[in-house]
């Protein structure tokens, strides 16, 4: 047994404990009301990279949640390593979906986690990921073994778009040079194939408002001479696709790189069956674009889709009323080379232009970033790889993903540094839902996996300095 399996065998209870300690805290960014828990969780990390080694750690203020930042430089003249994470975590809701309350982890068996699952809200996305790095850095430090300089980035508004992260970064880019930037926020095939994410999509985030008479109106005595807005938005929202699931907003697919049918046919080589995807979500058939895979839609290709619709009475019983407003809040998932700015701008236009005169419309943009690939003959990627070969015991597939962290080509363009995404965990772990979970196998298989990245790491970087 290796001396960081040995460690981990040692440690282990403690590793799950320690994580467990943060699940409870309720860091939600997007509700006020959570505060101080955030707070406290910014005050976790940093007492725990302290404890684990770090020869500097410090809570810096921004604009909004503070960032926890801590390094260990142990020769200027080495690589360094600067790891990203999360510490705030997405809304509960809807609670009353939970089979176990979100803030009181419990680890149970699954189909897919035998030996075990810790199910709370941020236990995959982003807790336990980010964690694995402490622990890792925690094995390095105590076997004194670790082979160049790191740096930490825990942030809190990862969930919210990262604003005050932006203000950070531009701000601070001497304390946070580095050679290589290591995030684990994303996932990997199956717990016995690993695969690297080299993609993300970007985003644009809007809140659309349909406004009809100035106050809410009966139903009976309105109905069908004034306009609903709750109707016509969803006529509206109806109407941003065709019946291919092609957008129809105009100039939406104009700077859209197209993969090539060299992509497609790697992509089509990672293990999947559509069958077992279609039981897992509990669906009779797919939907999507027409002429595109499963895997092609969710990754390769944009997508609009309304992420939540409200207006008029929702309460129990009846009320007949016709709302004076409606709401939505709609994600645009984009591709390279797709602007989120020009894309926002582009629905904007088009949302006004298709509403009725009887009605008045309202676009609030929210938060969005570009997207971002990695190449795979990046040293950083070929160090990932070779330490996923080690401890899966094959090597990793690249595999593009459909989701998005817009701080990566913020780090890219501010850092000028290629980031490299070493996710655990995987896509039926419920992030973003209810009974959001995270595999023991899979917490602990990355704290072992982190260690090789740096060796190789390092290894690859003295061979290839420039």
């Amino acid at each position: 047994m290796s001396g960081v399996k040995k460690y981990i065998d040692q440690n282990k209870d403690r590793f799950i404990e320690e994580l467990l300690h943060l699940l409870r805290i309720p860091s939600v960014s997007a509700d006020k009301s959570y505060e101080k828990d955030v707070l406290d969780t910014a005050q976790a990390v940093h007492d725990y990279l302290q404890k684990a080694g770090c020869n500097k750690v410090e809570i810096c203020k921004t604009p909004g949640y503070p960032i926890v930042f801590g390094e260990h430089i142990i020769d200027e003249n080495l690589p360094t390593v600067l790891v990203y994470g999360h510490y705030d975590v997405q809304p509960p809701d809807p609670i009353d979906l939970w089979e176990s309350p979100p803030f009181e982890p419990v680890i149970k068996s699954t189909d897919l986690h035998p030996d075990g699952a810790i199910f709370a809200r941020g236990a995959c996305d982003d807790k336990g990921q980010m964690f694995m790095h402490l622990k890792a850095f925690e094995i390095m430090m105590k076997l004194n073994s670790l082979p160049c300089n790191v740096k930490f980035m825990i942030e809190g508004e990862e969930e919210v778009g990262s604003e005050s992260l932006d203000w950070f970064v531009k701000r601070n880019q001497d304390k946070l040079k580095n050679d290589v930037i290591l995030i684990s926020d994303t996932g990997m095939i199956s717990n016995s194939q690993p695969s690297i994410t080299t993609g993300l999509r970007g985003l644009s985030y809007v809140e659309v408002e349909v406004t009809g008479p100035n106050r809410d109106l009966h139903s009976g005595l309105y109905g069908g001479a004034v306009a609903n807005p709750i109707n016509v938005l969803s006529k509206m929202i109806a109407s941003l696709h065709d019946e291919n699931n092609h957008i129809t907003i105009p100039g939406f697919y104009d700077k859209v790189i197209e993969a090539t049918e060299e992509e497609r046919n790697e992509m089509a080589k990672a293990p999947f069956s559509l069958e077992n995807y279609k039981k897992a979500l509990d669906i009779d058939e797919v939907y999507g674009e027409k002429g595109y895979t499963t895997n092609e839609r969710n990754s390769i290709r944009p997508t609009l889709d309304v992420n939540g619709i409200w207006g008029g009475y929702t309460g129990e019983g009846a009320k007949t009323v016709i709302a004076s407003k409606a709401y939505a809040k709609i994600s645009m998932r984009l591709v390279p080379d797709q602007d989120p700015d020009e894309i926002t701008e582009l629905f904007k236009n088009h949302f006004e232009k298709i509403a009725p005169k009887a009605v008045k419309v309202k676009v609030n943009p929210h938060h969005g970033g570009h997207a971002y690939v990695t190449p795979i003959d990046n040293i950083g990627y070929q160090a990932a790889n070779k330490a996923y070969t080690d401890t899966f015991g094959v090597p990793a597939i690249p595999q593009r993903s459909g989701g998005s962290i817009p701080i990566v080509a913020l780090f890219e363009k501010e850092l000028k540094s290629k980031t490299i995404l070493m996710g655990f965990g995987l896509d039926s772990d419920a992030i973003h839902s209810p009974n959001e979970h995270y595999g023991v196998f899979n917490y602990l298989k990355g704290i072992e996996t982190i260690p090789l990245f740096y060796k190789y790491y390092v290894d690859l970087f003295k061979m290839n300095p420039s």
